[in-house]
């Protein structure tokens, strides 16, 4: 094979993984009892299904990935508990072209089990873009997406600029978990997903073209 039917070849298959859904995760970083994460996640997947086809959405519910807090030393190899959880949560983190943080706000921060499933998977992210979606209290969440945005820095992943935040949950989101705002909250989450969709299909093309770090 030519050098250029090895660069014709590269450039027909960035312009087919461009033309594939962007698989997206989608986290729910709340464990707490009384949690309002997986209804928020619920009515975001739904505004979202509005936008169109060009998602595949894959929910990952941090209630349901138990990941231990002791971590081996680096480049240690995980025990039998953590690499059993690593398993179910690790590869999927892996195949999305791009993620959608559902975070609450917690002491002006955001949850520790969040910061666990970050901290366990230092190269997931990078080169991907991560959108939020946040709520809690007067400031809708946004301090817990101020400091997501330094960690995502530091793990090489492109925020996009715009993020959906929902104000008050107990006065702002009816029991099901739907803001009574509905048309402003609908309208900030399809200019996030945009963003991102316009992020996941460039970063995903880049990938394809030349491996990060090459």
């Amino acid at each position: 094979m030519s050098v250029t039917d090895s660069v014709t070849d590269s450039a027909i298959g960035a312009r087919a993984a461009g033309d594939a859904p962007l698989r997206v995760a989608v986290i729910v970083g709340s464990v707490r009892e009384g949690r309002q994460g997986r209804a928020v996640a619920d009515w975001f997947l739904a505004t979202a299904a509005a936008v169109g086809p060009e998602f595949a959405f894959d929910v990952i519910d941090l209630a349901e990935v138990d990941l231990p807090l002791v971590m081996p030393g680096w480049g240690g190899t995980p025990g039998p508990e953590a690499a059993a959880a690593l398993r179910g949560v690790s590869p999927r983190l892996a195949a999305a072209d791009a993620f959608v943080v559902v975070t609450p706000e917690y002491n002006h921060s955001f949850p520790a089990a969040l910061k666990n499933l970050l901290d366990w998977h230092p190269r997931e992210w990078q080169t991907k873009p991560v959108g939020f979606v946040s709520y809690g209290g007067l400031g809708g969440g946004l301090r817990a997406v101020e400091q997501l945005r330094q960690v995502f820095a530091e793990l090489h992943a492109v925020t996009v600029r715009d993020s959906v935040s929902l104000h008050g949950p107990w006065s702002g989101l009816g029991e099901d978990g739907t803001p009574r705002d509905a048309e402003v909250c609908a309208g900030a989450a399809k200019g996030m997903l945009g963003q991102l969709a316009w992020w996941g299909r460039a970063l995903r093309t880049a990938r394809a073209e030349r491996p990060y770090g090459a």
